[in-house]
């Protein structure tokens, strides 16, 4: 669905004004743990995702307590995740090199991010934006849907959709734009059972005024 910009930008504006002060879900205390929670929440729900870290981040918050130990070890605190038996493959091993090629820092680029296993551009991103305030856009399931839902993007892909956004969007207001969509799509823009009839931005949503005039 193709609109105006101006169009676009007047829909950014109602969810940032009613999403202003919205911020992550997922509960955590350093770079390390926010990039182990985000690899968990695939295809999980937050919710679950912080049951699990509360005992997790107890015993292992770092990679130092947490390098050289087996998946095995790990399944016990995610095995209520969807993917926990790869999960915890993959979290042991990033902990592990985090110690062997990073000094035991979480790497501050989307290049060194991504070679960590489990790791792929959507939680690079995520942890570029909200553990050190660097600009980026992380697109999950939610801010895919909503995007092309609402027209302020057409993109087939996750990256598509991200490259679309970052020109539409400035610079400055990419995190925030992230939560303002991921909001939206969790509480109004559902995927099954969009809540059209509270949507905040009915008014001008393409999809509703499209399914409006279809109806007359």
């Amino acid at each position: 669905m193709r609109i105006a910009k101006k169009r676009k930008q007047e829909i950014l504006a109602v969810l940032a004004d009613v999403y202003r002060d919205s911020s992550s879900a997922l509960e955590f205390g350093s770079p390390f743990q926010l990039l182990v929670a985000t690899a968990l929440a695939a295809q999980t729900t937050d919710v679950q995702v912080n049951k699990a870290t509360v005992g997790l981040f107890k015993d292992y918050p770092d990679p130092q307590s947490m390098a050289g130990i087996s998946p095995e070890t790990l399944i016990p605190y995610i095995r209520s995740l969807g993917l926990y038996r790869t999960k915890a493959k993959n979290i042991a091993a990033l902990a592990e090199m985090l110690i062997r090629d990073f000094s035991g820092e979480v790497p501050k680029t989307r290049e060194e991010l991504m070679r960590l296993p489990g790791i792929g551009r959507k939680t690079a991103n995520v942890v570029l934006a909200f553990a050190f305030q660097i600009p980026a856009l992380a697109v999950d399931t939610h801010i895919f849907r909503v995007a092309n839902r609402m027209g302020l993007a057409s993109g087939k892909t996750p990256d598509a959709v991200e490259e679309q956004l970052c020109a539409l969007i400035p610079e400055k207001d990419w995190a925030e734009a992230h939560h303002w969509l991921i909001w939206h799509g969790r509480r109004c823009c559902k995927a099954q059972r969009p809540d059209c009839g509270i949507c905040p931005v009915g008014q001008i949503c393409p999809r509703i005024n499209v399914s409006v005039k279809s109806s007359d």
